[in-house]
């Protein structure tokens, strides 16, 4: 695992940890709802965690770019190889 990888974890924790509190907290003091609300509320955290955590980890599989210098030289290694 990369330090980017643990970096976007532990930010999304934060992220999805605030914004849980701060859905209580509107939930509590302004909004009255009934208890299953904020169940769902709780179960509709959990999920976009987890679908955003996968979305992340889906792009982070894709190969990487490779770059000019890298391109340049396969180029030119081909064009040996072709004469």
């Amino acid at each position: 695992m990369k330090k980017k990888d643990i970096i976007f974890i532990i930010g999304l924790s934060i992220f999805m940890g605030v914004l849980w509190i701060a859905g209580e907290l509107v939930m509590g003091l302004w909004i009255a709802v009934v208890p299953v609300v904020r169940l769902i509320w709780r179960i509709g955290i959990v999920a976009a965690a987890l679908i955003i955590s996968l979305w992340h980890a889906m792009l982070e599989d894709q190969p990487e770019k490779k770059s000019a210098k890298e391109l340049k030289y396969e180029r030119k290694t081909q064009k040996k190889k072709k004469d």
